[in-house]
């Protein structure tokens, strides 16, 4: 049974689960009613997606059936996501590796979130991320992203690499962006117009997220 917690300064939402393949898209939706009961409807996507990769994961890598707790709490400019379960073992920070989806959810999370970590507790252990509330209509573009920085750890065999996501993910980018305007140069086309056009467009997305 879900609740709330209201005072005079903070709004929470406390959501137990079972982690059940199932019981997943309920969560998500449950999620959605909440966001748009509070106007929070920019992040509806983002909050929606990291909140089922985080059931998702307790379902992978805890156990299906494990009795879970998800908590919404804006803070601010972010809403706050954790998800509380009764196990101690803190996920790794690994780059995608072969055809296990070693760490995939991870990275969707953290591409998704301002911040994110992991809290071991008496009772188990809480993993956590920040979505910023400012920003709009990013979500799709994050996503795609995402991915392709997967398939490019992938292609650079970057499976030995350790480092902490963020990091990893900065400094991947500027050599995704390298490798295609080399490619684009090889098919004749102008590095430096493909740079000014993608900042175009980026510097207007971002100004309608403003």
């Amino acid at each position: 049974m879900s609740r709330y917690e209201e005072g005079a300064r903070r709004l929470r939402r406390v959501l137990p689960f079972e982690a059940t393949p199932k019981e997943v898209p309920l969560l998500r939706l449950e999620v959605k009613r909440n966001l748009e009961q509070w106007g929070a409807l920019s992040v509806l996507d983002e909050a929606g997606l990291v909140a089922t990769e985080l059931a998702t994961n307790v379902i992978k890598h805890v156990g299906e059936g494990t009795p879970a707790t998800l908590v919404l709490e804006p803070r601010g400019d972010r809403l706050r996501v954790e998800v509380h379960d009764g196990s101690s073992a803190v996920p790794t920070l690994s780059a995608v590796c072969g055809e296990a989806e070693c760490g995939r959810g991870l990275h969707l999370l953290a591409s998704l979130s301002e911040e994110w970590g992991t809290v071991v507790t008496a009772a188990g252990k809480v993993v956590w991320c920040e979505i910023s509330l400012t920003a709009v209509g990013q979500c799709a573009r994050v996503q795609r992203a995402a991915a392709v920085l997967d398939e490019y750890c992938k292609l650079i065999g970057s499976d030995s690499m350790v480092a902490p996501e963020r990091a990893l993910l900065e400094a991947l980018v500027p050599e995704v962006i390298a490798d295609l305007l080399h490619w684009l140069a090889v098919q004749g086309g102008d590095p430096d117009e493909a740079l000014g056009l993608a900042l175009a467009r980026y510097e207007s997305a971002a100004a309608e997220a403003a």
